[in-house]
């Protein structure tokens, strides 16, 4: 065969020599193009562009403005961060380097040396030196013995353990300049494009993320091809430290952490509880209105339990230590999840066909013992609360479940002003199968269930293979916030293995035994996660329906007390919430007070708003909106709300 064929997403096809390069290619398309090009996706799997395509294969060329293409310049950019350092600090040890959601890091031990911030500037301008020597990176498969070799005379232990994980065939190193490294890749061209370099933080890491091993040094960094776009990159990064969470939660008095109870394990304050118990709410009221009944499980539960589910299995190195009993060989475990105890709920007792669909829904409670290290605020916890619901149904029912589930969610997003968001179809890895539970055929139905749903409602989704639960495909919901950042909130899934797992059944028209489908569906998802989102999405400006205290009462004296204590009992009988500020301050620093406290609107009380039974009002970080009774200023509320 001296040609082969390639197919563009566009569905066109082309012959080429074989052996041509993704880059060939693009030559062949555009010089412009192949001037952009970064990578490439070859039969779904992301290359190099300049590795040899030796049989006929559908291809995409990637450019920074694709997601993989990013996450190779990315990349790229960790193994000339590791090659800057080598240069500079002889003697590193290298850990992993990979590329994240906005950027990349390298684990590195530097031996007697530390690390600090103070370093970094020195380290990004070698960075940018060696990019400018446009050094090709370079792939070559490497037999698992000479890899060992290399390392050994290195003294590398950390790739030397990579290693031993790695089979003899699979092995690969990429060298740019001087620098090689243990790699599958793939890379960019050359470093040539990389034109824009901030190093961000240096943290310790744990090897492996086991706190029982050696301490490392993580090193943060995001790189560019335009420093306009590193500009605006950072500017981004600095309204983002306005909008942290844990920042606004803090000052908001929304929420805390403390040592004594444990790290990771949240405190709700009475002003955070109120916004988490208006959501709540406000999910149990749509809930209610589609047929969902609420139900209540405990904490805990028998190890059985979830080795029937899978879960031990997938979550057990994940949970917190089992609870022991005195009665000997009983454990019990916090419950990772919720699905089991509701699977014994169906189960309780016989069910027809007749009975189904069956929808339970439970705020519950779920724990993860997460690395220390990986513990964030909020989204990252490990005890967190999930709007967790189970649909129990026939197979025919499935695609109206789940496109009912659909439209909730969507509600959902939207009524918390989240506008932007991709639906991403969750699949199995085909070539990685033993990573989840259940046979082909049942894949293969609940697949093709959420595929056929969100075509049926036109909604743009994209396709992500190898991020399926283990136990069924789903669809997430990756929610884009005011800075342009996505978070996965949201999430629907189809399952056919869990039922078959706690052998649930239903007696059909039949009058046989069939197995019901199991659709598992969190609109919020966590509600630590959600809130830690909505914070940092409205930098702690709530909806007004929302927001703990919708006003403040700020009078401009004393003397006008009995008549804002009258108006807030007008405004609270009215369906109003909010606070009488009685200090003995001036008018001027209550006003900057609760502009700071993000209350929506201040009522101003002075000589003239008591004589007209009126009061002023003003709206935060907005000014002065007019004097009006306090039914008229309720009424505007509601409107706005």
């Amino acid at each position: 065969m001296s040609e082969i064929t390639i197919t563009f997403p566009d569905g066109r096809q082309k012959a080429y020599a074989i052996n041509s390069t993704a880059m060939d290619i693009a030559m062949d398309i555009s010089e412009g193009l192949a001037r952009n090009v970064l990578a490439a996706k070859v039969n779904g799997e992301v290359w190099d562009a300049t590795r040899p395509i030796t049989q006929d294969a559908e291809l995409a060329l990637l450019t920074w403005r694709d997601k993989e293409g990013q996450s190779t310049f990315w990349h790229s950019s960790a193994h000339l961060l590791a090659e800057a350092l080598e240069a500079l600090y002889p003697g590193v040890k290298f850990g992993i380097g990979p590329s994240i959601d906005r950027g990349f890091y390298y684990d590195v031990d530097t031996g007697d040396r530390s690390l600090s911030t103070e370093d970094l500037p020195k380290i990004e301008q070698k960075m940018l030196e060696l990019a400018r020597n446009k050094s090709v990176y370079e792939r070559r498969e490497v037999t698992k013995a000479d890899a060992i070799a290399y390392f050994e005379e290195k003294g590398d232990e950390y790739k030397l353990e990579l290693l031993d994980g790695l089979d003899d065939g699979s092995i690969t190193f990429y060298q740019q300049g001087d620098f090689v490294d243990l790699c599958r890749g793939p890379h960019i061209p050359n470093t040539g494009p990389i034109k824009a370099v901030k190093l961000l933080n240096v943290a310790g890491a744990y090897w492996r993320g086991d706190e029982t091993r050696a301490q490392m040094t993580r090193i943060y960094g995001v790189s560019f091809p335009k420093k306009k776009e590193l500009d605006e990159h950072l500017a981004l990064l600095e309204e983002a430290k306005k909008r942290d969470h844990r920042k606004l939660g803090a000052e908001l008095e929304l929420f805390m952490f403390s040592e004594k109870v444990g790290a990771g394990l949240p405190i709700w304050l009475p002003k955070g509880t109120a916004i988490r118990q208006r959501l709540e709410d406000f999910m149990k009221a749509e809930q209610l209105k589609r047929g969902y009944t609420p139900v209540i499980t405990p904490h805990i539960g028998k190890k059985d339990l979830y080795v029937t589910s899978g879960h031990y299995e997938k979550y057990g190195e994940d949970s917190f230590q089992p609870i022991t009993t005195p009665r000997e060989g009983e454990e019990f475990y916090l419950k990772p999840m919720n699905c089991p105890h509701h699977c014994e709920i169906y189960g309780h007792r016989p069910k027809s066909y007749k009975d189904l669909p069956i929808r339970i829904a439970e705020f519950g409670t779920v724990y993860r013992y997460e690395q220390s290290g990986e513990l964030h605020g909020l989204t990252r916890v490990r005890g967190f609360t999930q709007d967790d619901a189970h649909i129990f149904c026939t197979p025919d029912q499935v695609k109206g479940e789940f496109l009912d589930v659909l439209d909730l969610t969507m509600h959902v997003v939207k009524k918390l002003g989240f506008e932007n968001f991709t639906a991403q179809i969750s699949l199995r890895d085909p070539k990685n199968k033993e990573k989840y539970i259940g046979s082909d055929e049942d894949w293969e139905k609940a697949e093709a269930a959420i595929i056929e749903a969100t075509q049926e409602v036109g909604l743009e989704t994209v396709t992500e293979l190898g991020e399926a639960a283990f136990y069924g495909p789903k669809l997430d919901f990756m929610i884009q916030d005011a800075l342009g950042r996505s978070w996965q909130l949201g999430t629907i899934q189809v399952d056919y293995n869990l039922p078959k797992r706690f052998e649930l059944e239903y007696i059909g028209a039949d009058n046989e035994a069939h197995r019901p489908v199991m659709i598992h569906r969190a609109p919020f998802g966590s509600m630590e996660r959600f809130i830690g989102v909505l914070i940092e999405h409205c930098a702690g400006k709530f909806p007004l329906w929302l927001t703990p205290e919708q006003y403040s009462i700020l009078t401009i004296s004393d003397k006008y007390l009995d008549y804002a204590k009258e108006l807030k009992t007008e405004l609270d009988s009215l369906g109003l919430r909010g606070i009488l500020d009685q200090r003995a301050e001036k008018i001027g620093r209550k006003i900057r007070d609760a502009e700071v406290k993000k209350i929506p609107f201040m009522l101003i009380v002075g000589e003239e708003e008591a004589s007209a039974q009126k009061v002023s009002v003003r709206r935060q970080g907005e000014g002065d909106k007019g004097s009006m009774t306090a039914e008229e200023f309720a009424k505007m509320v509601e409107e706005m709300s």
